[in-house]
């Protein structure tokens, strides 16, 4: 049997904001039963099918980091951010609080890769269009607890995410109780798909000259996979 590539996911954010409850829902398409409060670090694994049904599909591995939110692990979890290939950024969208401190969630994932301008611990001049322009680390922002948020607010789809307004990235909303959350063919599968794809190809794929999104080129493995500044 062929090896298969894998690339590791760092999800972050609060604790209890439901990062265990994501990862089970990603990784084994259904809702978790009991979850409980991680310790530490857990890992899930997911198949992504790279580029789904074009010439250059290829299966690899996902794994999927969920790194314990407890402040009082802080000086401790930094060991689990290296490598860091993709990062997902969680927050509950019934606490806004938790929202606000994934910039420091980004700034601590990042430092921890050696990124000298968040050395001082100082998150008030935190850019994160600038970090994220530095590292080129694909970033995905999700927002759980859809179904309460839909009960104590007006049109929660509105509410999007600063900080991902500011990396660029994209901003999912779940249920992670309703395996429809995640179906295929939803916009949020899709987004979580594209991400992976774009997390695979930081990895494993020279940029240089490369058009990844057309078949009139072809991908070139890179001969040591690293993060990539640009040009």
């Amino acid at each position: 049997m062929a090896t298969i590539d894998k690339v590791r996911v760092l999800v972050v954010g609060d604790s209890g904001v439901g990062k265990s409850s994501l990862t089970h829902l990603i990784s084994q398409q259904a809702p978790i039963g009991n979850p409980s409060w991680t310790i530490g670090c857990s890992v899930e694994v997911k198949l992504h099918e790279y580029k789904e049904g074009t010439p250059h599909q290829k299966t690899y591995f996902i794994e999927l980091w969920d790194i314990g939110g407890s402040s009082s692990h802080r000086n401790t979890r930094s060991v689990f951010y290296t490598p860091t290939h993709g990062i997902i950024l969680v927050h509950d969208l019934t606490n806004r609080k938790s929202q606000q401190n994934l910039q420091k969630w980004l700034a601590e994932v990042l430092n921890k890769e050696g990124n000298s301008k968040s050395r001082n611990n100082s998150f008030e001049d935190f850019d994160p269009e600038t970090f994220v322009g530095s590292t080129q680390i694909p970033i995905l922002v999700i927002g759980t607890k859809l179904d309460l948020a839909s009960q104590v607010r007006t049109q929660p789809h509105r509410r999007t995410s600063t900080i991902a307004e500011e990396c660029g990235a994209d901003d999912i909303f779940l249920d992670c109780r309703q395996t429809r959350s995640l179906a295929a063919g939803t916009s949020s599968s899709v987004k979580l798909s594209r991400f992976f794809d774009k997390v695979i190809e930081r990895r494993f794929y020279n940029r240089e000259g490369l058009n990844p999104y057309s078949d009139r080129r072809r991908l070139v493995p890179a001969s040591s996979p690293k993060f990539y500044h640009n040009d």
